[in-house]
């Protein structure tokens, strides 16, 4: 296991499924693309995994793996309030501009929500396909890494201060030997599971793709400290 930044569950049959996907994934449905009614202070942005999904139990329905456990932890973690949202595209394989939708929807949502609630802060959270979201929204290219693909959009100038910490989990920019630099990196948690074919590169193992939930403590307690 490595973590860049401050450091580096499905049964058996799910872990499966999403291996296949890989190759044939499917798409699961987003959420709504509206600014949040309320001003909280912190605002969770979270971009799920291929095929990933969102937790019918869960209060914003932000993946299973990786979504709803960080932002569980990050909300127990900060006296602050905080709401969600899941960015709104198809984490699919079949769709092929699947990435550039998330992308899209990720930088208009936090710009609206931005001018929406001036003292917010945002925390960007990205597993898997989402961790390309996220990347592309930041100006860094997936393009060439699995489930990734070209910059449509870039978050402006004006919103990057109050962008508080990104957080990622098998990020598949690693694979390519590429990471979050410049103006972000020291906000960026970036944990990889060794032999993780989707971030570590030789990784062969698609079961560890699936075990990112036990890093929602450290990855909550990383974005505290940069609140």
């Amino acid at each position: 296991m490595r973590i860049i930044g401050n450091g580096r569950i499905w049964q058996r049959s799910a872990a499966v499924v999403l291996a296949a996907t890989a190759l044939t994934g499917t798409a699961v449905g987003g959420g709504s693309a509206a600014p949040a009614a309320t001003c909280s202070e912190v605002h969770v942005v979270a971009a799920r995994g291929t095929n990933e999904p969102g937790g019918a139990w869960s209060k914003y329905h932000l993946g299973t793996v990786v979504g709803n456990p960080v932002y569980n932890a990050i909300d127990a973690a900060l006296a602050a309030t905080t709401t969600a949202y899941r960015v709104n595209y198809p984490a699919s394989l079949t769709q092929p501009m699947s990435v550039q939708a998330g992308n899209r929807d990720l930088v208009d949502h936090v710009v609206a929500q931005a001018a929406a609630c001036p003292e917010q802060k945002f925390v960007l959270v990205g597993y898997s396909q989402g961790a390309n979201v996220v990347a592309n929204s930041i100006g860094i290219s997936s393009a060439g890494a699995k489930v990734g693909g070209p910059i449509v959009a870039t978050l402006p100038a004006s919103v990057e201060p109050r962008i508080a910490a990104l957080l990622l989990f098998g990020n598949p920019i690693r694979e390519i030997g590429k990471a979050v630099t410049g103006t972000y990196a020291e906000r960026t948690y970036d944990v990889c599971n060794d032999d993780d074919p989707v971030c570590d590169p030789g990784g062969g193992n698609w079961n560890v793709h699936l075990h990112y939930t036990r890093f929602a403590g450290e990855a909550a307690d990383f974005a505290a400290g940069r609140l």
